[in-house]
């Protein structure tokens, strides 16, 4: 049974505790406990056969004792002294074991178990010691920005509620940072709470950064003492925006400065290394010494080929940080002699020139009817077949989208001419008349019969290439005729009249006309004959002279 009021002192306890001796071979023992935690102190005395009670005290500063639990060894009643601090906290187990919950840091004292007897009275001492590991340490008030060769407060280090107080340390990329004079500067405060007799440590940073300090981590941690020893807790990292002064500047062309051509935009940008960087510089254009005052960023709309040329861009502060570059705008000018629609009448000579002035060499190719030409197109006298649509392309392949064309359609013009022909079928049963026409634009061809003014309409027509073609008819006369072919176009009218004997009288055949191509061919076969004939004439001359000089030998 437990009461809270001890009882009052007897005459032989008071003597017993005036005469208290310490156990020999007990010295100073220490309990180490963490703050909230139930701190438990065993007596660690052995129990004497007559032991009358035991009985709990801490001492005072000045020495005095304070009771604060008594335990009687017959009626195992336990009853503890009113001391505030130790209301409802205290618990003396049976074999003398004083537990105190909640620990605190005033429970740091000296506690002594006593176990008294009729004639003496046994102490063995005890000493709490208790412990608060500090919060996580936390930089605060950070500087939003660092300056390089400043020294300027980078932020405070600070971790709360700790017993005994600790010690906190600075680290840069890991590294601990000493206290260096005009470079690094620490500040180091702790405060108790008076109420909790907690410590609160601060640790302020002066730092002066240099480049070398970009994207560095800087952390600190706190030490401090617990029940099994020395500890350290680290914080979070904290990477600093640090400002540093511009040192050179760059200056880009968009788009690319190889292929900028006329009629392009350019924008100028001017770039300065320093953090922040500069938002505004000097733009210098060619053949103009004064510089405009822009963004980092100045464009230059629809440029022609005198904008090529230098161009500069600088600090407005430092004028003699500047950056330059060369900007060549490409050009490509073409011109066609002559152009558009023009009308030549056949067998006309037509000179035609396509010339070129570029920023750089440049490709031409020309053209007919969509179809690609080996060489440029030249005209000593001109042909049907010349006739068309040329086109003179040029480009500068290095420039993506400089090219340039002209074209010329050329109408070749003629009056109509015609050639008649016949031919009797094998069979003798009819006659074919053929009327060859050439002639642009292109004829219309009539057949009549001469006398009786008769149209013969069914006829048949070949296609109208390269300004000619033909009309035919079959017919078996039944006697003598005379057929006309009318050719006729916008220059002129011809006529033209064959006479066709009766099928019944056998003629002569004239022969058809023959093709541009069949004629080319005919052309190549003479060509082949005649160099058969030539060189069987130098063969035989040659066997000539060989034989003329085995007879002069002979002789």
């Amino acid at each position: 049974m437990e009461s809270k009021a001890a009882p009052s002192c007897r005459l032989l306890f008071c003597l017993l505790i005036s005469a208290a001796v310490l156990r020999p071979g007990l010295g100073q023992y220490t309990v180490n406990s963490a703050y909230g935690d139930t701190i438990i102190m065993p007596c660690r005395l052995d129990v004497p056969q007559n032991l009358m009670f035991s009985k709990w005290k801490y001492e005072k500063p000045d020495g005095s004792p304070v009771f604060i639990a008594f335990r009687s060894s017959t009626k195992r009643s336990v009853q503890y002294d009113d001391v505030p601090e130790y209301k409802d906290r205290l618990s003396l187990s049976e074999n003398y074991t004083l537990s105190i919950s909640n620990a605190r840091i005033s429970d740091e004292k000296r506690f002594v178990c006593m176990l008294v007897t009729e004639d003496n009275v046994f102490e063995a001492p005890t000493v709490v010691k208790v412990f608060k590991q500090p919060s996580k340490p936390e930089i605060v008030n950070k500087a939003l920005f660092l300056e390089t060769e400043q020294l300027k407060k980078l932020g405070d280090c600070i971790s709360k509620d700790s017993y005994p107080d600790g010690n906190i340390t600075w680290y840069r990329d890991g590294k601990v940072l000493q206290p260096l004079e005009g470079e690094v500067v620490i500040i180091f405060k702790k405060q108790m709470d008076p109420v909790t007799q907690l410590y609160t440590m601060t640790s302020s940073l002066e730092y002066k950064t240099t480049k070398a300090d970009i994207q560095m981590p800087f952390t600190c941690s706190v030490t401090y003492y617990g029940p099994t020893g020395e500890k350290t807790v680290p914080s979070e990292q904290a990477v600093f925006d640090i400002y540093y002064p511009t040192e050179q500047v760059t200056i880009q062309v968009l788009p690319p400065k190889n292929a900028i051509k006329e009629g392009d935009n350019i924008t100028l940008k001017c770039i300065g290394n320093g953090n922040p960087p500069p938002e505004e510089f000097l733009f210098y254009l060619p053949g103009q010494p004064e510089g405009i005052r822009s963004s980092n960023t100045y464009t230059l709309t629809d440029v022609r080929r005198n904008a090529t040329g230098d161009y500069k861009c600088s600090l407005i502060d430092k004028k003699s940080m500047i950056a330059s570059t060369a900007i060549t705008v490409h050009y490509l000018d073409l011109s066609l002699n002559p152009s558009g629609e023009v009308t030549k009448q056949i067998g006309d000579a037509l000179p035609v020139s396509c010339t070129i002035s570029a920023s750089r060499n440049a490709t031409v190719v020309w053209m007919k009817d969509n179809i690609r030409l080996r060489s440029s197109p030249s005209f000593s006298s001109l042909h049907y077949q010349d006739a068309g649509n040329y086109v003179c392309e040029t480009a500068l392949q290095e420039v993506e989208g400089l090219k340039k064309s002209e074209s010329l359609t050329l109408i070749v013009e003629g009056k109509p001419q015609i050639k008649m022909t016949k031919k009797t079928d094998p069979s003798g049963l009819s006659k074919t008349i053929i009327c060859h026409v050439e002639g642009f634009p292109k004829p219309a061809i009539q057949w009549t019969i001469t006398g009786s003014g008769s149209v013969i309409n069914q006829t048949e027509e070949s296609p109208y290439i390269n300004g000619r073609y033909y009309s035919k008819i079959i017919i078996s006369p039944e006697e003598n005729v005379t057929l006309t072919c009318t050719a006729e176009n916008q220059l002129e009218r011809t006529v033209n009249s064959l006479n066709v004997s009766a099928i019944s009288i056998p003629e002569h055949d004239e022969a058809d006309e023959i093709s541009d191509e069949n004629r080319e061919k005919v052309n190549d076969q003479a060509k082949l004959i005649v160099g058969i004939v030539v060189g069987l004439l130098l063969a035989a001359l040659v066997a000539g002279v060989v034989y003329w000089l085995y007879v002069k030998k002979s002789k």
